[in-house]
């Protein structure tokens, strides 16, 4: 495999026909708009985001302005899955906080309306980086962008969860532990994908060397790359924070680590720079990354984030390995499932290395 990004932008950008099995009554979307959405105004016309999200994603197209739709996928769901309402409650409290995630009008947990839960929000319109390395912008817009990309993320971890509203949106403390113990259990317990050397090492690294839980908690995206984000048209600039399926409220440092994987993330995985000639490129190096975060949050150092990278190379690879399950059982046959199962070891044996040091 080589360390060269695939090119997902016709894969993942614009719209197509709404897919077989994905339509809706069109019909009672616009009466629930007429009542919900402040200012709308049909003829409407419905298409559906390429990308692969688990939640179904919809351009709403009316003459004066375009929405976005997302909904919980028809048919049987776990608990907990799909959590729409979750991610209107997010995006709203962020979004009133001054924060760049996009204006919710309206969540609808009426399932006569569309058969499933959905909210919509406004559409966004700008550029979506799909690879890491931002081809086809100067050095310096480069380096701005990354420097955007970083503000946004402090500015995310310095908002006190109860003074916007989300004081009760997830679990405070012991971050560490309770994480490590659920993907190490869902890893264990999945004995159809098999167990791997460093997988197990990184397990009982991480186990024997948590850091002391300093009560640190901050509403946290869970997958915060620069692919998860609209920019402006023209400036570097985020204008908006997407997919916020994995949000709570967590340890601010997992999350950071999370975002900073990409310096390590090779590219045929997920947006990374795992190969890439940075000072060439003129991104930022890691070390002033992480310092321009430890500036903008008042912090000094991060002197566990050997840890914190281990750890979120582990949960990558745990999540991986659950979808190497779901391939080995029949449940995910899609190319991209195959390519994530395939990409498991590489990515336990990257856990393992920070481990070891």
């Amino acid at each position: 495999m080589t360390d060269v990004a695939p090119d997902l932008s016709d894969a993942n950008s614009g719209t197509t026909a709404v897919r077989e099995g994905y339509a809706f009554d069109e019909a009672a979307l616009v009466a629930w708009m007429e009542a919900n959405v402040e200012d709308f105004a049909g003829p409407l016309s419905v298409e559906q985001f390429k990308g692969g999200q688990s939640n179904p994603t919809y351009k709403l197209v009316t003459p004066a302005r375009s929405y976005v739709l997302r909904r919980k996928p028809p048919g049987q769901l776990l608990k907990g899955a799909h959590a729409v309402e979750r991610e209107a409650k997010v995006l709203s409290a962020l979004h009133g906080a001054g924060f760049p995630a996009a204006r919710v009008y309206g969540l609808c947990t009426d399932e006569a309306v569309l058969g499933t839960w959905f909210y919509v929000m406004e559409m966004v319109e700008g550029r979506i980086f799909w690879d890491a390395a931002v081809p086809g912008v100067s050095n310096e817009e480069r380096a701005a962008i990354f420097d955007a990309m970083n503000a946004t993320i402090a500015q995310l971890h310095g908002f006190d969860p109860e003074a916007i509203g989300l004081g009760d949106y997830g679990k405070p403390g012991n971050y560490f532990a309770r994480q490590v113990g659920r993907w190490s259990k869902q890893y264990f317990d999945d004995e159809a994908a098999g167990r791997n050397e460093d997988m197990d090492a990184v397990i009982a690294w991480l186990e024997a060397n948590m850091p002391e839980d300093d009560g640190a908690s901050s509403v946290i995206h869970g997958d915060f790359r620069i692919d998860n984000m609209i920019f402006h048209p023209t400036e570097p600039r985020v204008l908006a924070v997407l997919d916020w399926e994995l949000s709570t409220l967590g340890h601010p440092l997992a999350d950071f680590a999370y975002h900073a994987m990409m310096y390590h993330m090779p590219p045929h995985i997920v947006a990374g720079l795992g190969g890439a000639d940075i000072a060439a490129l003129g991104i930022p190096t890691e070390a002033d990354y992480v310092a321009a975060y430890c500036r903008r949050t008042g912090r000094e150092g991060l002197p566990d984030y050997r840890y914190y990278m281990a750890f979120n190379f582990f949960r990558l690879a745990a999540i991986f390995h659950g979808i190497k399950g779901r391939v080995i059982r029949g449940t995910a046959a899609n190319a991209q499932a195959r390519e994530r199962a395939e990409a498991f070891p590489e990515l336990a044996r990257l856990a393992w290395g920070f481990a070891k040091g």
